[in-house]
């Protein structure tokens, strides 16, 4: 065995920084692409392996369809799944036929943003509990039950489309979830404590 500058016996050491540069450069030679597109195409598997990995375990599949029972994949979910079933709107409507608008794109739309935020804050546990509604989506629900009652609402609403308008829970607040807390709604929309 020789010993000196020109052994090639492996070493623990890492790589060198030209060593592994090389590597990528030979890689990246070898797929005929430049090194920063390479980096990109793997950070982008890194994260649809996560992402599909989280959709899968979350039963993400369950939340495009309209079945109830797929809202209580988060335990947070069971208490308004249970009250639901206790209101008079158990037999007529399920969720979202009052908290996504009814136009399809305004549905997806309203679907994903509250999917991201619910899985964000689901996750990291930063959410309110009971879990209360947010005031976007307050005005979606306000805009459902007009839009389902709108024989019997018409004569009620503001002629002018500034004019201000009572949220229907106001009067009809356990009408989707029996039992639950009575509230009054604000004119922005919040939940007064």
């Amino acid at each position: 065995m020789r010993h000196g500058s020109d052994s090639h016996e492996p070493s623990d050491r890492p790589p060198s920084a030209p060593t592994a540069r090389r590597r990528w450069q030979g890689v990246s030679a070898y797929l005929g692409v430049g090194l920063l597109p390479l980096g990109l195409l793997v950070v982008f598997a890194i994260l649809s392996g996560v992402g599909i990995f989280t959709f899968t375990y979350g039963k993400g599949l369950a939340y495009l369809s309209s079945d109830p029972r797929g809202c209580t994949n988060c335990h947070v979910m069971q208490e308004a799944f249970d009250t639901w079933q206790k209101s008079s709107h158990h037999g007529v409507a399920v969720c979202n036929d009052c908290h996504l608008p009814h136009d399809f794109v305004g549905k997806w739309i309203t679907k994903a943003d509250n999917g991201f935020f619910h899985s964000m804050a689901f996750t990291t546990g930063d959410f309110h509990e009971p879990i209360q509604i947010k005031p976007r989506n307050r005005r979606v629900t306000q805009g459902t039950c007009v839009d389902c009652h709108r024989d019997a609402t018409h004569e009620m609403l503001p002629h002018d489309t500034t004019g201000e308008q009572l949220m229907c829970v106001h009067c009809h607040a356990d009408v989707g979830h029996q039992g639950r807390r009575r509230t009054t709604v604000t004119p922005d929309f919040e939940r007064d404590p």
